[in-house]
C-alpha cells in the first residue's frame, strides 16, 4: 500500500514537469526555428550606377549690413539724456525723434544766436545812417565803408549761430535747452547702448548711442580658403543660402575677393550684395555662399552604404552571394547620395538598409 502511494506521487510529479517544460517556450516555437535569423537576410543591395554629379563649393558666410548704409548715431552736444524713445528692432522713418538730451550747450548756442541777432540789427542800423550822411555829404565815405563791413560781418555771425542751432535740432524761434535727437535715415535699430539718465560727451564718446541700418541691401560675406581661391572671381555668379530659411535660395554674384589673407585662417572674405526688400535678411545670420563650378560623372550610391570605421570608409559588394568589404574614397554627398572616387567600380551591388548588420560578420577584401 505505502509503495503504490509512492509510485503515484512520482507520476504527477513527473508529469508536472513536462507540463513546465513544454510551457517556456511559446506557442508553435521549437528548438529548430528558435534559432535567430542570418543578419544579412535584412540587407538590401542596389547597383551601383554613373551619375552626373554638379561641382560646387560651398562657402560659409554671414549676413552683414552694408557699412554704406550703417549709421551710428552719436549725440549733437554733450548733456543728459531724458529719453530714450526707441529699443533694438524698431523700424525709424527719417527725422523720427529718437531721443531728448537736456543740453547747456543749447541754452549757450541760444544764446549766441540772439546776441548775434541783436548785433547784426544794430549794424545795420548804423550803416544805414552812414549812407544817409554819406549821400548829404556829412560823412567821408571811408566811414561808410567802415560800417558797411561791420553789418556784413554781422549778418556773417548771425548765419554761423543760425546753423548752429540747426544743427542741433533747435528751432531759433522757440528757445529751450532740450535738445531732439532726430534719425539721419530710414531704418532698423540694431543696438542701443545708452540709458535714460545717464551723460553725453557729444563727439568725443567712445561709443554711438545708438547704430542704424538700411537693410533694404545686405552683405553676405563668407570664407574661401587659400587652395580655392582660384575658383572665385569678381563677377561670378553663385547662389545664396541662410540657415533660417531652409529650401530659400537668392541668386547673386560675387561682388569682391579682399586682397589680404588671414594669416590664422588661411582664407579671404568674398562679398556678395543682395538685395532685400523685405527686410528678410538680418545682421548676422548663418548663411552659405554656393560657387557653381559645372558638372562630372560619377558612380554614386546611398549615403547609407557608407560605413565610417576609424579612419576608414567602406561599402559592402555582393560577392556572388556572399558580402564583401571594400575599402572606398568618397567624394561630395547629393540629394541623399554620395559620390565614391575610387575602391568601386560600375555595376557591383553595394548592400545600403542594414548594411551595418554586416560590420561584425563580414568578410574581408
Amino acid at each position: 500500500m505505502m509503495w503504490n502511494r509512492a509510485g503515484w506521487l512520482f507520476k504527477i510529479t513527473a508529469a508536472l514537469t513536462m507540463t513546465a517544460c513544454h510551457q517556456e517556450l511559446p506557442p508553435g516555437a521549437s528548438a529548430t526555428n528558435s534559432a535567430s535569423a542570418p543578419a544579412d537576410s535584412a540587407v538590401r543591395y542596389v547597383t551601383v550606377a554613373q551619375q552626373t554629379i554638379d561641382d560646387r563649393l560651398d562657402l560659409t558666410a554671414k549676413v552683414q549690413a552694408d557699412p554704406a548704409r550703417l549709421l551710428r548715431v552719436f549725440p549733437p552736444a554733450s548733456g543728459r539724456l531724458l529719453a530714450i524713445n526707441v529699443k533694438a528692432g524698431d523700424m525709424i522713418a527719417r527725422g523720427e525723434a529718437l531721443a531728448l538730451i537736456d543740453s547747456v550747450d543749447a541754452a549757450s548756442a541760444q544764446s549766441d544766436f540772439t546776441k548775434a541777432q541783436i548785433e547784426a540789427e544794430r549794424a545795420q542800423r548804423a550803416a544805414d545812417r552812414e549812407k544817409v550822411l554819406l549821400d548829404h555829404g556829412a560823412v567821408a565815405e571811408k566811414d561808410y565803408i567802415d560800417a558797411k563791413a561791420l553789418a556784413d560781418s554781422a549778418r556773417a555771425e548771425l548765419a554761423r549761430t543760425r546753423r548752429h542751432l540747426e544743427v542741433l535740432g533747435v528751432n531759433t524761434n522757440a528757445p529751450t535747452d532740450r535738445i531732439p535727437l532726430l534719425s539721419p535715415s530710414r531704418g532698423v535699430v540694431l543696438s542701443v547702448t545708452a540709458a535714460p539718465g545717464e551723460l553725453s560727451k557729444s563727439l568725443d564718446n567712445a561709443d554711438p548711442l545708438m547704430t542704424i541700418a538700411d537693410l533694404s541691401t545686405v552683405w553676405i560675406v563668407g570664407d574661401v580658403f587659400e587652395k580655392d581661391i582660384g575658383k572665385v572671381q569678381p563677377g561670378t555668379r553663385v547662389s545664396v543660402t541662410v540657415d533660417a530659411f531652409p529650401g530659400q535660395q537668392w541668386p547673386g554674384r560675387i561682388d569682391s575677393v579682399s586682397g589680404a589673407l588671414d594669416v590664422a585662417t588661411r582664407t579671404l572674405k568674398v562679398r556678395v550684395a543682395l538685395e532685400n526688400p523685405r527686410q528678410k535678411l538680418k545682421p548676422e545670420m548663418f548663411a552659405a555662399i554656393h560657387v557653381d563650378l559645372g558638372s562630372h560623372r560619377a558612380a554614386v550610391v546611398p549615403t547609407s552604404a557608407v560605413i565610417h570605421e576609424g579612419p576608414k570608409t567602406v561599402v559592402f559588394v555582393d560577392n556572388h552571394g556572399r558580402p564583401e568589404q571594400q575599402n572606398v574614397t568618397t567624394g561630395q554627398a547629393v540629394d541623399g547620395k554620395i559620390e565614391i572616387t575610387s575602391g568601386i567600380q560600375d555595376g557591383q551591388r553595394v548592400a545600403v538598409n542594414g548594411a551595418e548588420l554586416l560590420t561584425g560578420g563580414a568578410s574581408q577584401p
